[in-house]
């Protein structure tokens, strides 16, 4: 929700690197391209999808109209693409793992495409819903290749600083498009993915590929975790669920995760390894992660109502005033990642606690414009940087054949905050 960076702004973000070889190659035609990926591909490969999730923030009335709904049932345009994002990745991330790159384009390419023209043409609530949920899942397939074959700090900051990009644009590009066509093609934005697809498949493989380059493409074979999966799934809806229905959410996550677990001691090399989940490094890293997405996330849709509020500005002043506020906390997490491999790991959560924090205590009690604007610096900056520097963190505490499942399950918490974030916003400032 990405919502990405910037639902990710989205939502994603979100996301991660496995820091494996730099130099993966691939067959595309007779001949393989040898050398990494040019890192602008990977960016246009991933960045969409935070644009398609923040294209919501500032058209929610007007979505709300068209549909005949309430505005707290238009934000299930937004849940569902976070929910469609957490659970997305990993699975795409375990087809990753098992089948090879390749695999993942032509399944995620087709989610997404499917997904935008049911939104484009549906005329109905529950259908646009299942479309949003399609194409959230297909950009996640395509943003964890391109997370899994970046293969640096700096080239990762450079994808996650695009999502802040597109996700900071997402919301003033979304108005611009409603206003001129139709809140739909707001909606479609994300689709522009597609076009990275023919040539990253030209140049990659998977990332666990060899590094010889007559190689062919490999992948990790053996029984799919079915049950896992599945109970991982359940997991995370009823955690997307629990702002809206807190009751009836909180029993179904208790059981699910109680079966969850139970499961990983019956099968700890399964969808959800146990050595994996059972490292501070790792789960520390993901919880972090989760808790700066969800502030950013809240702060995102909180703000312009904020700017309204407490301030007197108007939507156009306080969206374009969010743009700049947004890119400039993208360009200022891409510097943190440039800096991360000279930094202590306890120095950088340090920086990313502290201004997260910050922007949430300013935005609780500011009431001057431009000091909110501040605020979302900060909270893009924290969120942002999280995933660009943290999912390095948790990446590395996972053997090779497990780091495609690391990104998994590393972006699941990151765009949980995709799918708390809006929720929260509504619950404590848009319902006011």
């Amino acid at each position: 929700m990405t919502t990405t960076t910037g639902t990710a702004t989205t939502t994603a973000t979100a996301i991660v690197t496995t820091a494996t070889t730099a130099t993966t190659t691939a067959r595309a035609t007779s001949r393989p391209r040898l050398g990494p990926v040019p890192v602008l591909w990977l960016a246009l490969l991933a960045t969409p999808l935070a644009a398609g999730a923040n294209a919501p923030v500032l058209i929610l009335p007007d979505m709300a109209r068209a549909l005949g709904v309430s505005g707290s049932t238009a934000t299930w345009l937004v849940a569902s693409y976070a929910w469609a994002m957490a659970v997305g990745t990993p699975l795409l991330a375990g087809l990753l793992r098992r089948r090879g790159l390749r695999a993942v384009l032509r399944v995620a390419s087709a989610l997404l495409v499917g997904g935008t023209l049911l939104v484009a043409a549906s005329p109905w609530l529950p259908l646009t819903l299942t479309g949003r949920a399609a194409q959230a899942a297909g950009g996640a397939g395509l943003t964890a290749v391109a997370m899994s074959l970046a293969g640096s700090a700096r080239r990762m900051g450079v994808i996650s600083a695009g999502f802040g990009i597109l996700g900071a644009s997402g919301p003033l590009l979304g108005a611009q498009l409603a206003h001129a066509v139709s809140w739909r093609l707001s909606l479609c934005v994300s689709v522009i993915a597609v076009l990275a697809v023919p040539m990253v498949s030209r140049y990659a493989t998977t990332p666990s590929a060899p590094t010889d380059p007559a190689a062919p493409e490999t992948a990790h074979q053996g029984r799919f975790d079915v049950r896992g999966a599945a109970l991982l799934t359940a997991f995370v809806t009823a955690l997307v669920l629990l702002p809206h229905a807190p009751a009836a959410a909180l029993g179904s996550s208790a059981v699910a995760a109680t079966l969850l677990a139970l499961h990983i001691r019956r099968q700890p090399d399964g969808f959800v390894p146990a050595a994996l989940i059972r490292k501070p490094l790792f789960l520390g890293s993901a919880l972090l992660a989760l808790a700066l997405s969800g502030s950013y996330f809240t702060l995102l849709f909180s703000v312009p109502r904020l700017l309204a509020d407490r301030a007197g500005w108007d939507a156009g002043t306080a969206g374009t005033g969010q743009l700049v506020a947004l890119l400039t906390g993208s360009a200022l997490s891409w510097l943190l990642a440039a800096a991360s491999a000279r930094m202590s790991r306890v120095a950088v959560r340090s920086v990313l606690v502290g201004v997260g924090a910050a922007a949430a205590a300013i935005a609780v009690f500011a009431s001057w414009g431009p000091l909110l604007l501040v605020a979302t610096v900060g909270g893009t900056f924290a969120a942002t940087g999280a995933n660009a520097v943290l999912s390095m963190h948790a990446v590395s505490s996972a053997p090779d054949p497990q780091r495609p499942t690391a990104i998994g399950l590393f972006a699941l918490c990151y765009q949980l905050g995709g799918a708390f974030g809006p929720a929260i916003a509504t619950a404590l400032v848009l319902a006011a």
